[in-house]
């Protein structure tokens, strides 16, 4: 009886939660330690089975990283990495359309049905959805995609029609060329473009830590403005610094609100959306 009064008290605080994203979009950017873990994986596919049917327009925005490294190694090319980032050439481009496109996308749309939930596999280059020009930074990362243009309508007719869109970042420019696509770069564009009420970025930390090695200090929330001030600080440093920046993008586009969150935890989406708490770190 306890257990079952424990579950109700659960269900109660949840309300108001599913009563404000009720016929809301939330983007779900999908990757790291989540994306690899079978328990986590289908820990993360019921979440979001649980949050369509409770009238939540989900949009699941996924990488793969690990896999385009395994495919490049079974066909004898070395994965090239420069500060961190995948260095893509035209041959790498083509074996990211088809791994994150084919084989990831579709067997997350696979899990999201065997959970009995209902589910569609696009990616960028599906109705001209993430057009891009090639990167332009510091250093050349090859076929690697600045996003100058997200044309929502697939996502949109998706939706519409009670699927979960789930969508692999890869896109084209303007001669038909294929690039790879950061996921958080693409799921804030996506999420901006949706105008959606939240973005919630997986990783495979707590979230923006003020001491990076304690993560009891984690910080909850952090306003826009306030970024500048934790570069400088050193406080936002390194890898972090590019899934901030998302989702600061993503805010200016329209975003109500966005979230980095432990993808190690399982039902971290449920926690974050539905609990009082939250979890990770909130950009607002």
């Amino acid at each position: 009886m306890k257990d079952t009064i424990t579950s109700a008290k659960v269900l109660v605080e949840a309300l108001p939660y599913i009563q404000k994203y009720f016929n809301k979009t939330v983007v779900i950017k999908y990757g790291g330690n989540a994306m690899v873990n079978d328990k986590l994986k289908m820990a993360v596919m019921k979440d979001i089975v649980l949050l369509a049917l409770v009238g939540i327009k989900v949009v699941l925005i996924h990488g793969g990283g690990p896999e385009i490294s395994t495919m490049l190694n079974i066909m004898g090319k070395e994965s090239k990495f420069i500060d961190g980032l995948r260095y893509t050439d035209e041959e790498t481009a083509e074996v990211a359309a088809m791994v994150l496109a084919g084989k990831v996308n579709k067997n997350l749309v696979s899990l999201i049905q065997q959970n009995n939930g209902k589910a569609i596999g696009l990616c960028g280059l599906d109705g001209g959805m993430l057009q891009v020009e090639k990167l332009q930074g510091e250093v050349d990362l090859g076929f690697v995609g600045d996003i100058k243009k997200v044309e929502a309508a697939p996502i949109t007719m998706a939706l519409k029609n009670g699927f979960i869109p789930v969508v692999a970042t890869v896109g084209a420019d303007k001669d038909g060329q294929t690039y790879n696509i950061n996921a958080d770069t693409a799921a804030a564009a996506i999420a901006g473009a949706l105008k959606a009420e939240k973005l919630i970025l997986m990783t495979d930390v707590r979230g923006l830590l003020r001491e990076k090695e304690d993560e009891d200090t984690l910080i909850h929330k952090v306003r826009v403005d306030e970024v500048p001030g934790l570069v400088s600080s050193g406080i936002l440093s390194g890898g972090m610094i590019p899934k901030i920046q998302s989702c600061v993008d993503g805010i200016k586009s329209g975003i109500k609100e966005a979230v980095i969150i432990d993808g190690r935890i399982e039902h971290s989406i449920l926690i974050e959306l539905f609990s009082d708490e939250g979890i990770g770190t909130l950009l607002y």
